[in-house]
């Protein structure tokens, strides 16, 4: 059948045929497509998708349904999609492998990241649709476990080359996801109702005899063009109605009207063939061995199904299915609660072997009419259960019920607090607020009242991202003192870190000083487990500093950046502790650390698949490569970042992207980026990004030449002193700013500030910035010999930005004085980095300056007509490195076909046939740039 050629059972539906079929024939041609048919309960959804699915010759098809059912198991419709091509994980990524597997439960670890789980479940497609294309159908969509419908959404989101087609059919209105609609912004056809002249045609072709006209026209009115309203509508109506009118008008919702409909021709069927489809409706996966089992134990005999069979309501294949959802809620609905009780309790009786442990404890928990100790523990293992999997959402459920059925209010309020949680892990943060609530109502002890401070602040958190969250969390870290010292710690770690990222828009008294100075004060217990020392003594070094200054805490933070240089932390704790401590690095000048530590974070956070973590970790070492003269490593991390937060959801902060359009001068896209931000980083109250936009402002503006700006925009962020490890960058730009525009009175406090970080640092990158801002504020006697050290400190140092803009003062200093072809050497040594690492406000200063001294400097010309775009930049670096292209995948979230088909275009653009001749045409050609 061609997509022109008219189906009767899809009356009136040629366009939504054809998009269905241009989804085969883009998956055909190598390009995957994802589409969600989208549309209310009977307009035809599922129709569509058995068409599509007879016209996908030469495809590999899987497919799933949807089952309702209050009860999820995670990762069911996962299992059921990956099982043809199970042989395929050993040719995984472990970490993939690691993660699918404990996943479907074939091994044990702890939780699987469900990125992670989703990248191999697109490894798993993507060589599956090598040989022929694929094609993955889901129907009810809406009804499908949270793990999986996220797990399946990620993977829509990463395709690009690979040849697979993803087809969703949801039904809208139905509020049925608890973290919301993971399918929302996925490509959709909206599928309505027939057309008057289709939906006429279709009705007079399901009625025998004739039809009254009056009837005809109400039933086509109250129909809306949904087929399955046409066909079921007629079959509510006696003779009389249908050839009279003799009827009434029907009131309610359309799906209301369909169940309603459903229900009454439940009652012309046997008793035991009702009670066997109230099994059915009963049981969600749709076991067809497991149904009889059960009907066994009630006497219902094997004839029973034939009557609903022969009327069209269900049918028993591979597995039980019934004519439409509405049909199964209309037999559940129709029973009374002790039937209902009677069939899962039959169910569980019926339930062989550990696989079905979870739908036991659920039948059993269904079964119950009062209270039960018993099922409720059995629940709470099932809970633990499908949290060793990831399913967060599914042991939410486990949880609810057996904190439902619970008698003793303390261990109740324990279950309400473990459901929160839950929720809160599944992404749900207002119905785990909710839970929540229940919670501390109840008797808790002191620890358990403590874990329940500290999720209502994690909760905020993820709410609000900062404004709340910090003093919440130090409250809660107050608590945890006398019961357990190193979460305590941790929590206090947490609060900080809060602080830092909400700034001066921290509330409720909570702000980086206050987190620091309850830090300082805290007596801590001999409880819980020990945390490594070094992580302890960065916590105290790190209060120290906000307390009593860098004098005093300068010497801890030294002390514990080399314990954890050369401790081996456990992944948990690196996760946790290498963020701060490479924020210490930098406060305190001591590259070495800030490199290597910045290095460790992100390569922890990629081989454990810590996705939450791995943009904060990829943006620090955004700077330090930023810093170090590397802009291709730079914008390679930058890209990476985006990669995650396209997979993830999560956005990144606005700071990576404004920074690197204010390093490339580019001011209009630096304001833009900063109009369209600032607002809701206010509202969220992330006050470290409004510190660091004023940091790089003044920069920029120093950059430029624009030195009065650049002094305002200084000292506005140096009124915020303790945003940590930003205040060390600030005061030299207010000191340059300051001597530049003839004002060397305002830079007086933060010359102050930088000597007392020198002193006590004692590193040459604090020491060369401190000479180079001495040497701007000093008379000319004095300031050679500045000057000089400055560019000597910052030569032994990995900071090439701080040394080429010593040279460049330097030199504009010489020029001032009169000797020219002295500030020449130093002046092209500066225009050459800043030239080549695309710092063009600075190139353009420093430009200036040669052409003072009578050297003609020609502006480059930059060929764009073939620049790489961001990604393909970063698979061409990571080939030239050489990676692999499952290597490449793993890292960017994307298929190894199409990291192929980005190599073929990284190919083209630079005219090279091979991996070996790419590393050749991206070598570094100059100084600056860092080697691959």
């Amino acid at each position: 059948m061609t997509s022109h050629e008219e189906s009767p059972a899809l009356r009136g539906r040629r366009a939504e045929r054809d998009e269905l079929h241009r989804v085969l024939a883009r998956a055909t041609s190598g390009h995957s497509e994802v589409l969600v048919v989208r549309g209310e309960a009977g307009v035809g959804k599922t129709a569509l998708l058995e068409d599509l699915v007879e016209q996908a010759d030469g495809f590999t098809i899987v497919r799933a349904t949807g089952v309702e059912s209050e009860v999820e198991l995670a990762y069911a419709v996962i299992q059921q999609l990956c099982t043809p091509f199970l042989a395929g994980i050993p040719r995984l990524p472990e970490p993939q492998q690691q993660a699918l597997g404990t996943a479907l439960g074939s091994r044990s670890g702890t939780p699987p990241d469900r990125f992670l789980v989703g990248l191999a479940v697109l490894g798993l497609f993507a060589e599956a649709a090598e040989t022929t294309p694929l094609l993955c159908v889901l129907d009810d969509a809406q009804w499908i476990d949270t793990a999986s419908a996220l797990t399946l959404t990620f993977v829509a989101r990463r395709l690009a080359a690979e040849r697979i087609a993803m087809v969703f059919a949801l039904r809208d209105g139905l509020d049925v996801q608890q973290a919301g609609d993971p399918f929302d912004d996925l490509p959709a056809l909206l599928v309505g109702g027939l057309a008057d002249a289709d939906a006429a045609a279709l009705l007079d072709a399901v009625v025998a005899g004739q039809l009254d006209q009056r009837v005809r026209s109400r039933i086509i009115a109250e129909a809306r063009g949904n087929p399955l309203a046409l066909l079921e509508l007629p079959r509510d109506m006696d003779a009389a109605e249908l050839a009279l009118g003799i009827t009434s008008v029907s009131r309610g919702p359309l799906s209301s009207r369909l169940e309603r409909g459903f229900t009454r021709r439940l009652d012309g069927l046997p008793a035991a063939t009702r009670q066997l489809m109230l099994i059915a409706a009963a049981e969600p996966i749709g076991d067809v061995t497991l149904l009889w089992r059960a009907a066994t134990r009630l006497g219902i005999p094997e004839d029973a199904a034939i009557p609903a069979q022969d009327a069209g309501m269900f049918e028993l294949g591979a597995q039980v299915r019934f004519r439409h959802p509405l049909m199964r809620s209309a037999v559940y609905r129709a029973a009374s609660e002790t039937d209902r009780r009677r069939a899962h309790e039959v169910l569980a009786e019926a339930m062989i072997g550990d696989a079905d442990a979870d739908c036991l404890a659920w039948h059993r928990a269904e079964a119950v009419a009062g209270l039960d100790d018993r099922v409720a523990g059995e629940l709470e293992i099932a809970a633990v259960r499908a949290q060793a999997r990831g399913g967060w959402a599914a042991a939410a459920a486990f949880l609810t019920r057996s904190m439902e059925l619970t008698a003793d209010p303390g261990l109740r309020a324990r279950r309400a607090l473990a459901t929160a949680n839950a929720r809160l892990q599944a992404g749900a943060a207002d119905a785990a607020r909710s839970m929540l609530a229940v919670a501390t109502a109840g008797p808790l002890s002191d620890l358990d009242g403590a874990r329940a401070e500290l999720l209502g602040a994690q909760i905020s958190f993820v709410s609000t991202r900062g404004r709340d969250a910090p003093a919440l969390l130090l409250k809660a870290a107050k608590r945890f003192e006398p019961l357990d010292a190193a979460v305590a710690r941790e929590t206090y770690l947490d609060a900080f870190t809060a602080a830092l990222f909400a700034g001066r828009l921290a509330g409720g008294g909570a702000a980086l000083d206050d987190v620091a100075r309850s830090i300082v004060d805290a007596h801590w217990s001999d409880t819980g487990r020990r945390l490594p020392s070094a992580c302890e003594l960065l916590l105290e070094g790190l209060a120290t500093v906000v307390v009593h200054g860098y004098a005093l805490g300068v010497p801890m933070l030294r002390d514990a950046l080399a314990a954890i240089r050369s401790d081996q932390l456990d992944d948990d704790d690196a996760l946790r502790w290498l963020w701060p401590a490479s924020r210490a690095a930098r406060a305190v000048g001591d590259d070495a650390a800030w490199l290597e530590l910045t290095e460790r974070h992100v390569t922890v956070a990629r081989r454990t698949g810590a996705l939450a973590v791995l943009p904060i970790a990829l943006s620090e070492r955004f700077s330090v490569e930023l810093f170090t003269g590397d802009l291709d490593a730079a914008l390679a991390l930058a890209a990476e970042a985006d990669a995650v937060a396209g997979a993830t959801g999560n956005g990144m902060s606005p700071h990576v992207a404004f920074l690197r359009a204010a390093w490339r001068g580019n001011e209009t896209e630096a304001r833009a980026l900063i109009d369209a931000s600032s607002k809701d980083v206010s509202a969220r109250g992330e006050g470290l990004f409004l510190m660091g936009t004023e940091w790089t402002s003044a920069v920029f503006l120093n950059s430029l030449g624009r030195y009065d700006e650049a002094v305002a925009m200084a000292e506005h962020a140096a009124e915020h002193p303790f945003e940590l490890g930003l205040s060390t960058w600030v005061y030299p730009e207010l000191v340059e700013a300051a001597a530049r525009s003839n004002q060397p009175e305002r830079a007086v406090v933060a010359l102050d500030h930088l000597a007392e970080i020198a002193r006590a640092s004692g590193t040459d990158w604090s020491l060369g910035v401190l000479a180079r801002c001495r040497a701007l504020l000093s008379a000319d006697d004095v300031a050679e010999s500045l000057y000089q050290e400055a560019i000597d400190r910052l030569g032994r140092t990995r900071i090439r930005v701080a040394s080429a803009r010593a040279h460049l003062v330097y030199g504009e200093w010489l020029r001032r004085i009169g000797r020219r072809m002295d500030a020449r050497t130093h002046l092209r040594v500066a225009h050459e980095f800043f030239a080549e690492v695309g710092m063009e406000g600075f190139a353009e200063r420093t430009r200036r300056e040669l052409s003072a001294t009578g050297e003609t400097v020609r502006a480059r010309s930059v060929d764009t007509s073939n620049e790489l775009t961001a990604q393909e930049a970063l698979i061409a670096r990571l080939a030239a490195e050489g990676r692999s292209n499952p290597e490449i995948g793993a890292q960017l979230f994307i298929s190894p076909r199409t990291v192929e088909w980005h190599l073929g275009r990284v190919f083209t653009k630079l005219g090279v046939a091979s991996r070996k001749a790419l590393r050749a045409a991206l070598a570094p050609t100059a100084p600056g740039l860092g080697g691959l």
